[in-house]
């Protein structure tokens, strides 16, 4: 930029482009449907011709605004959540928004400090991907009238863009299910997660429609690290009767569970059956790709945007739909026939 640019007002873009400032103004607003126009084309070119710089501070200031909203996260290391982030700040930015991030590592004293840091500095609204079933936080929100939404998981309350886990955890079971696999175990996430719920829950549905039993030893609870999935690994494998297949509650526990495996000489999509979730993108490229049920990041960002941005325009809790992705980790057992139709089981 010219030196001289700097001094260049609306004023001056207005009169160079033959419109009142009030017009001008509507024109660099990309908000608005008055920046389509070709008028307002004409007077972006002009404002770029003059080396105009639009003040969004000042102008959101004026507004009461700051264009800039609050993500919470548990983690950044978990791969969903930095996935999902990078989802959001895209959504985010497409409305004329920035997204900024801060983590609580799951904690509830740390949440709510990481989300009072974010309101101090006027975020428009929070965004949490941290929500807990017993989670004070939301309640607070809704009390205090700040704008939120929540993502990934739901307290059942507050205004939610997540996943259908229950559909999910139901679609991993019955592949497997569907495979000939009848010993199945499942390894899920901690019991205050809305997203470890619903996943038993479906896995649940699968076994009782194909009339199979889950024995308590075989539903493995802990965090949704890779950590969890090595030691319930080791707890499962290590058994005097093992599962044929292990549903795993995401892929960072599938990742555990593979590791378990290794250490007692098994091979997944032989030995063992195994389905993780959310499909990241490391799954594809295991020397057994695993197989794993894909969530709708990029809808549930947009649907979570909108919620904040539109807030009595959108249903208060919006599900989308998973898809199962399936490869070489939930083979058919060795023992089962080729030919089974094993689908009304």
């Amino acid at each position: 930029m010219e030196p001289a640019a700097a001094n260049v007002t609306l004023r001056d873009v207005a009169a160079a482009s033959g419109v009142s400032v009030s017009t001008a103004s509507r024109a660099l607003d990309e908000r608005g449907t008055a920046s389509r126009s070709a008028a307002a084309v004409h007077v972006r070119k002009v404002a770029e011709e003059l080396g105009y710089r639009r003040n969004s501070f000042a102008s959101s200031l004026r507004r009461g605004e700051t264009r800039t909203l609050g993500v919470l996260v548990p983690r950044l290391s978990d791969t969903v959540m930095a996935l999902m982030f990078e989802e959001l700040e895209r959504a985010a930015a497409d409305r004329g928004y920035f997204a900024m991030v801060a983590t609580s590592g799951d904690e509830p004293d740390d949440e709510r400090r990481a989300a009072e840091t974010l309101l101090d500095r006027n975020v428009d609204g929070l965004i949490l991907a941290t929500a807990r079933l017993d989670d004070e936080l939301p309640r607070l929100l809704r009390e205090r009238r700040v704008t939120h939404a929540l993502v990934l998981r739901t307290d059942g309350n507050s205004p939610s863009a997540l996943g259908d886990d229950e559909v999910g955890g139901y679609l991993a079971v019955r592949h497997l299910i569907d495979l000939g696999h009848r010993d199945i175990a499942v390894v899920t996430g901690p019991s205050f997660t809305s997203t470890a719920v619903g996943r038993l829950a479906g896995a649940r549905r699968a076994l009782d429609e194909a009339g199979l039993g889950l024995p308590a030893e075989w539903v493995q609870a802990g965090g949704y690290g890779i950590e969890n999935g090595l030691l319930t690994g080791e707890r499962l494998l290590g058994a005097s009767r093992r599962p044929q297949a292990i549903f795993a509650a995401n892929d960072n526990i599938a990742l555990g569970v593979i590791a378990a495996a290794h250490r007692r000489g098994l091979t997944v999509g032989s030995d063992l059956a195994l389905v993780g979730y959310n499909d990241t993108p490391l799954s594809a490229m295991l020397p057994t790709p695993l197989t794993s049920v894909r969530v709708p990041l990029d809808q549930i960002a947009r649907a979570a945007i909108s919620l904040i941005t539109e807030p009595d325009k959108e249903p208060r809790v919006q599900k989308f739909m998973p898809t199962l992705i399936p490869r070489e980790s939930s083979r058919r057992p060795r023992s089962a026939p080729e030919d089974a139709d094993l689908r009304n089981a």
